[in-house]
């Protein structure tokens, strides 16, 4: 009679199960576990175990020691200590310790590689292609003409926003 409706439908309004929403979560994957395929993460992850496949994570992923990845990484940034062989990209920041074993192909916008880690890539930085060895003349031009017409999106995209 007073107000007794009043909270019934309040709590209507509200989800039954309580989502918390931290951006300091931290998925980890521990040593002696292997996942095959694709693993998607919204927040940090951590590999102590292994990962053959690709790992896409809109967040930090991080490799221990004892970690080892096979495949394909998209990330905003990354902390290598253990073994990565495949495609890495990072938008961010690439941070390779002293212990790790990196070969393949990395892009990333900044880079620190420790004294030590063993670093055998092909690398790319602040969001060029990574350049490959042999070209010939036909993909050299086939390149030439992608970055022409990279350039003309930029600048039709910077016109559209203007307006």
């Amino acid at each position: 009679m007073f107000g007794g409706n009043n909270k019934k439908e309040a709590s209507k309004g509200k989800s039954s199960s309580f989502m918390p929403t931290t951006s300091h979560a931290l998925n980890s994957l521990v040593k002696g576990t292997v996942v095959e395929g694709t693993v998607k993460s919204e927040s940090d992850i951590r590999i102590d175990g292994a990962i053959k496949g690709k790992l896409f994570c809109d967040a930090k992923v991080i490799i221990g020691p004892t970690g080892y990845v096979e495949g394909e990484i998209r990330c905003q940034n990354a902390v290598i200590e253990g073994k990565f062989e495949g495609n890495l990209h990072v938008a961010e920041l690439l941070n390779i310790r002293e212990a790790a074993t990196i070969s393949g192909e990395v892009i990333t916008n900044k880079l620190i590689v420790q004294s030590g880690a063993t670093f055998n890539v092909s690398c790319s930085m602040g969001g060029k292609p990574v350049s490959r060895q042999g070209h010939t003349s036909a993909n050299s031009s086939h390149s030439q003409n992608n970055a022409k017409e990279d350039s003309k999106v930029v600048k039709e995209t910077k016109t559209a926003g203007a307006q």
